[in-house]
């Protein structure tokens, strides 16, 4: 399967703005990539390129005042197959996990899992535990949550969310992460493209965010949002929750004019052919978005939707 995947988003910086951008195909994604995936930026800006301790590529700019854009345009060779699962994936004691799963049990900036214990346990000690335990958490927020862009915030936690019983991707994938590490389970948090592929269009694309829990020797994928195995996910930045995987953190006043994002399937064809597909972005709807406006100097972060 051919997936086209790219942004393309344009700002007016109101002051010198400088901006830490997670938008690359992150380091472990292992598909085979058509064209450059490199970030595009107008005007031409030297970049810092950096690898931050999550493995996520990330690339800072300082930009003057005025237009900015930036976009990205590639095709990803990928399998095709929708998220694997394993029902019989295990839940380890605390004792027996690999230390490098050991921070994603604690609470962190917007899983505040110490702050929803009680509530977990509540609802969810009664459950099987290993992958059966994870499901009936996703499938709760799912139910618990209702999803719409004018419920997010860039400062909502998931004990918001579970209060507010509203949010976007990112409220899900944290609500979901907050509940696991509650019970004692390894949970990240993910972000990248995931487009309508293999089910009914959902409106202009977005970015969007989900949950990587740890069962059995593995890290397995968890959609709380949209709760069913989707095809064609391709993984940009994670971390402990959005902090450390904002998609774009900015120091600066700006205007935020136009998001697009894209995740299509598109014909086969040679590289060649593939590759003069890139030559023009696609013709996709625009995200309507309220503009950020920032008051200088604070920090501003985006993540997925």
């Amino acid at each position: 399967m051919y997936i086209r995947f790219g942004f393309e988003i344009a700002l007016t910086c109101k002051t010198p703005t400088t901006l830490i951008l997670g938008l690359s195909p992150h380091s472990a994604y292992t598909g085979r990539i058509i064209g450059s995936d490199r970030l595009k930026i107008e005007p031409d800006l030297p970049v810092d390129d950096i690898l931050d301790p999550f493995g996520n590529r990330l690339v800072r700019l300082h930009a003057p005042a005025g237009p900015l854009r930036l976009s990205t345009d590639c095709i990803a060779d990928a399998d095709g197959a929708p998220d694997p699962y394993d029902w019989n994936a295990a839940q380890h004691e605390v004792a027996d996990l690999p230390p490098e799963t050991l921070p994603y049990l604690m609470a962190s900036r917007y899983c505040e899992s110490d702050v929803l214990s009680d509530e977990a346990w509540r609802l969810f000690a009664g459950t099987p535990m290993g992958w059966g335990r994870v499901q009936a958490i996703s499938n709760f927020v799912h139910n618990h949550l209702t999803f719409g862009y004018g419920f997010g915030r860039p400062t909502k936690t998931a004990a918001e969310a579970y209060k507010e019983r509203t949010g976007v991707c990112r409220d899900f994938a944290h609500l979901m992460i907050a509940l696991c590490r509650a019970m004692s389970i390894p949970a990240r948090y993910a972000s990248g493209y995931l487009g309508d592929i293999g089910v009914p269009p959902s409106g202009p694309g977005d970015f969007s965010a989900w949950t990587e829990i740890y069962l059995g020797d593995r890290w397995h994928t968890f959609d709380a949002r949209h709760n069913i195995p989707r095809i064609g996910r391709i993984l940009m930045v994670r971390g402990r929750d959005a902090a450390d995987g904002a998609m774009m953190t900015t120091f600066g006043a700006y205007d935020l004019k136009l998001f697009k994002v894209w995740t299509e399937e598109v014909a086969g064809g040679t590289d060649s052919e593939l590759e003069a597909m890139l030559g023009r972005h696609p013709d996709v709807e625009a995200l309507t978005l309220a503009p950020a406006n920032p008051a200088f100097p604070a920090q501003n972060g985006i993540g997925a939707g």
